[in-house]
């Protein structure tokens, strides 16, 4: 009998992008964080995406201290553990690397692009945010641009690169392919890579299939066997795009730094809702969520046992 296909769920638990305001569901505590990295991993997720926030006002906080009050919870649901370095688009560089720098993670995302980071559009849609940071959050956003320069790439790189860490590559463009090709054969990076294709944020690649068919294809290209692919939609594209991924031979990635939303008109209450639906749609494929270990195999990961908390 053919066995079937396992497939990587990333599950991003609170991000930077929304807003406390926007969902009473959102994870800001460590407490809470931790809480929503349980609750996804028992679901069924293999990665869990760390950002980390203050914890009384909500706003990211990229600060060592921050991530040293949630890695260790969510070390201990055995799922691999994923250090933003993107931070919050407004932070240095410097800032942003510190946490997978001191913590040493399996895995750390790494943006491939500078950007316009459009978030101002969700103002319509959240017109009585309570703490003014918010709404200055969503309406700083359009002057914004999201540095990634090669210099910036370059240093994360450097920076990461004597601790085993490896990286989950952010591409939110085709370009950032391009990007990534050029530090691989320039010897920046090497081994297989885990491309994350980003979908649907104002700025970047926008959210149709034929997108989502071109990113892949230039992948394939680009990169031949020696990636995996993986996907994120923002907003009512998520399971959308997760489903197209798959169908293609790729990851997806869900959770509340992504959407609030679990299907039309349905707020998700956890990351973990988010997770039970997509597997719902890899089971409809015939297709098996995989463990945190198979995960680590497929990626080349260096185990829990390594890592720096």
């Amino acid at each position: 009998m053919a066995t079937r296909r396992k497939v990587i769920i990333s599950c991003a638990l609170t991000g930077a992008i929304h807003t406390p305001s926007m969902s009473p569901h959102l994870p800001v505590t460590p407490e809470e964080i931790v809480a929503e990295g349980r609750r996804a991993a028992e679901a069924g997720a293999a990665i869990l995406h760390v950002h980390a926030r203050d914890p009384r006002t909500g706003r990211p906080d990229q600060s060592v201290e921050a991530f040293g009050r949630i890695l260790p919870g969510l070390k201990a649901t055995g799922a691999v553990i994923n250090v933003t370095t993107g931070g919050a688009p407004y932070m240095t560089v410097a800032e942003r690397v510190a946490p997978a720098a001191h913590f040493a993670p399996e895995l750390a995302s790494l943006n491939m692009g500078s950007m316009n980071f459009g978030l101002y559009p969700m103002q319509a849609r959240y017109p009585h945010l309570a703490q003014d940071w918010e709404n200055e959050h969503l309406e700083d956003s359009r002057d914004l641009v999201f540095r990634n320069t090669f210099k910036d790439i370059e240093f994360v790189l450097s920076t990461c690169g004597g601790n085993g860490t490896r990286f989950e590559f952010e591409c939110y463009d085709i370009g950032h392919l391009y990007s990534l090709r050029h530090m691989r054969d320039r010897g920046k990076v090497a081994g297989r890579l885990f491309v994350q294709s980003v979908f649907g944020l104002l700025g970047g690649i926008g959210a149709h299939p034929e997108d989502v068919q071109m990113m892949r294809r230039t992948a394939d290209r680009l990169f031949g066997e020696g990636y995996e692919w993986s996907v994120l939609g923002a907003g009512a594209n998520q399971l959308r795009i997760g489903a197209m991924a798959a169908a293609m031979g790729g990851h997806v990635r869900v959770g509340l730094e992504d959407s609030l939303w679990v299907g039309p008109g349905e707020p998700a209450t956890s990351s973990a809702d988010q997770v039970a639906r997509i597997r719902l749609v890899l089971d409809g494929l015939g297709l098996d969520p995989a463990t945190p270990d198979e995960a680590r195999a497929m990626l080349g990961l260096k185990g829990g046992e390594a890592v720096g908390f």
